[in-house]
């Protein structure tokens, strides 16, 4: 890689990176490029990105960011998950780790805060803002319905009743 292209590398993941709720650390040693795009595609469909890294560039482009304290985990191959959403990331993490024997969450940044397994175990537990804005719309989209359904039903009860007179 030239300089220009590692700077240029460096600056666009210190921009998605600054953009990112949460970040996190993986080892990745030993998993079959089957697994690798299985990860990559998972990540990508709950709105995560994951990327094998170099750690000299990664601790360059976290040095100006709110997860500069992380920087310390960058050691052997690793590979970052980051989202907007703080829980996508570790969500797939945390169910890729107990599919394979191959790749270990080490470590990861919360809002700028460093946080470890048990907080990243913990994260993974939360529903993802996909799943929270879908109860949010059912809760209120739910009144709605039961006051139209309340409005209709003296309609309905006076058609049954002519409907049963005419009958009669």
């Amino acid at each position: 890689m030239k300089r220009s292209e590692k700077k240029e590398f460096v600056q666009k993941l210190k921009d998605e990176i600054n953009s990112s709720s949460s970040v996190i650390v993986t080892h990745y040693s030993g998993l079959t490029v089957d697994e690798s795009e299985q990860l990559r595609s998972e990540m990508r469909n709950n709105g995560a990105k994951f990327k094998v890294t170099k750690n000299r560039l990664t601790k360059l482009a976290l040095e100006q960011t709110q997860f500069k304290d992380i920087a310390d985990l960058f050691a052997g191959p690793t590979a970052i998950a980051y989202s907007d959403d703080p829980v996508a990331p570790a969500k797939v993490a945390v169910n890729f780790e107990k599919k394979l024997d191959n790749f270990k969450i080490i470590g990861g940044g919360y809002d700028g805060e460093k946080i470890d397994l048990q907080k990243i175990n913990f994260l993974a537990t939360l529903p993802s803002m996909d799943e929270l804005r879908g109860k949010i719309v059912g809760l209120i989209s739910a009144p709605a319905q039961k006051i139209a359904s309340i409005v209709k039903e003296p309609a309905g009860q006076i058609a049954r009743l002519v409907s049963s007179k005419s009958d009669g």
